[in-house]
């Protein structure tokens, strides 16, 4: 869904012409009469919903810098003023409060643009790096999490009463769907935040190394153990321990998980002893676990220790309300690391990706967007860009565009050059017949070009012949794509396919 964009002024005139413009834009629009107004809904129920506020500075009763006074306190949407007033000290002091923009009445249509993409791109890297803090620190909560969609809400809620107890969760779903990230915001609005987060992918362990991996070992406990070594178990000692595809784990490390749940103690490899640990324990799965206990692959009395609190996450395609959102989401967190400057997604190709089933479900998705930003050539991702999920939709189609029509132009040289001539005209043969492509090797002076400019033509020819599309560019010039863009920043080139 679009994003909503609070626009507060107290003219109407201006008010709708700034909704008419915004519209335009592809936003959704909400209006304020007042500071009063917006306040009410930056604070209210709906505050949410708000991904961007365009504020006046100058109203009666409560002015705009009072607004974004009171709204810095909380962390709310972007806020760009705007005013009448040009002045530099009006600029410093609505910054300085808080602002990320400044914009003068009246705005022309490209500046607002450029002023909401900019400070919607800032804000999704701003929420992306308090994300990534948050994972870091065992703080990440429900709140942090992009979801839109009602099918979402109801795992939330669920996750709320989970994080008030230390009940044992199974979160059920398949690959991709985000289990992980659901166990960290349990776990980071728990008491048990900013303890350890430990996680353990039980189908990634070689079977005979399940049990020392878990549980640890004693020194010369068995062949090459040369020092002791702890356990999963004791490295969340105090916090979480996080058991990703629990239902890959062996009969025999299943009895000592069974242990460990019902004692809170585990037997390291090798040891005389049990050792005491406290931990809060959540699964996840993408198997039928009934399935497994009835083949006898899963202890029956285990998954019942396990199963206390299920939580079933749905896959992509039952919530694509929440495409639009992760995309955009990937979109700035990936422009960013690959320092591009893309910036949007269009209409065309947000309706591509709504339609698609997405078997990989979110994984998928982000790994999409990954390429799709490394593929683009301008400010904003089209159909093109997704060729291997319009091969899939009905009614969209992907491909990379024609070449362009040969021209007629000078080519290699293939004879000798014939220097006591008048003027020293080189002699030049055309290759391949008229209307071939060719890089000449002779200057118009008579002398033989540098390979340097030779090579630099020969990637603007490329460039112009695979219409910017860096991966083909690269292929059919037999080199890397990293070397081909250092190429092109040595040569100047880089403005082709910005």
């Amino acid at each position: 869904m679009p994003k909503l964009v609070l626009i507060v002024d107290d003219d109407p005139v201006q008010r709708r012409i700034l909704e008419g413009a915004i519209k335009r834009l592809g936003y959704e629009t909400k209006t304020a009469q007042g500071g009063a107004e917006a306040l009410e809904f930056l604070q209210g129920p709906e505050h949410a919903t708000i991904a961007l506020v365009l504020l006046d500075l100058v109203m009666p009763g409560l002015d705009g810098m009072e607004v974004l006074r009171r709204a810095a306190h909380s962390a709310g949407p972007p806020i760009i003023v705007q005013t009448a007033n040009g002045s530099i000290d009006t600029a410093i002091m609505a910054m300085r409060a808080g602002a990320v923009d400044f914009v003068i009445k009246p705005t022309s249509p490209e500046r607002l643009e450029v002023s909401i993409k900019s400070a919607l791109k800032i804000e999704a890297l701003q929420g992306e790096l308090v994300r990534l803090n948050r994972k870091a620190s065992g703080t990440l909560t429900f709140s942090d999490l992009i979801s839109r969609g009602e099918a979402m809400r109801r795992v939330i809620g669920l996750g709320h009463r989970a994080a008030a107890s230390n009940i044992p969760v199974l979160i059920e779903g398949e690959s991709g769907v985000g289990k992980e990230l659901i166990a960290r915001a349990i776990q980071g609005e728990s008491e048990r935040k900013r303890c350890p987060f430990i996680t353990v992918n039980c189908g990634a362990i070689p079977e005979n190394l399940v049990e020392s991996i878990l549980f640890g070992h004693e020194r010369g406990s068995f062949t090459g153990a040369v020092e002791r070594r702890i356990g999963k178990f004791q490295e969340a000692d105090g916090g979480t321990l996080f058991l990703d595809e629990v239902g890959e784990l062996p009969l025999d490390a299943q009895v000592k998980l069974l242990r460990a749940l019902q004692t809170g103690e585990i037997d390291p490899v090798g040891s005389k002893k049990p050792v005491q640990v406290d931990f809060r324990l959540i699964s996840a799965t993408n198997c039928d676990m009934i399935k497994l206990v009835k083949e006898g692959r899963f202890r029956e009395d285990l998954y019942y220790r396990l199963n206390v609190f299920p939580l079933w996450v749905p896959p992509l395609r039952e919530r694509l309300e929440d495409v639009p959102e992760l995309a955009l989401h990937f979109l700035a967190r990936f422009a960013a690391e690959e320092g591009r400057r893309v910036n949007t997604i269009g209409k065309d190709a947000l309706e591509l990706l709504m339609s698609y089933t997405w078997p990989g479900n979110v994984r998928q998705l982000e790994n999409a967007l990954f390429r799709a930003v490394v593929l683009a050539d301008g400010p904003e991702l089209t159909v093109a860009e997704f060729p291997q999920i319009a091969a899939h939709v009905e009614g969209f189609r992907a491909s990379i565009p024609a070449a362009p029509a040969p021209v007629e132009r000078r080519a290699v040289v293939t004879g000798p050059v014939m220097l006591g001539a008048e003027n020293c005209v080189p002699r030049t043969l055309e290759v391949g017949g008229k209307g071939s492509l060719g890089i000449p090797a002779i200057a118009d002076n008579g002398e033989i070009r540098s390979l340097e400019s030779m090579e630099a033509d020969m990637i603007r020819l490329a460039l112009g012949r695979y219409r910017g599309h860096m991966t083909e560019v690269a292929k059919r010039l037999g080199i890397g794509r990293s070397t081909l863009y250092r190429k092109m920043r040595e040569f100047g080139l880089e403005e082709r396919v910005n």
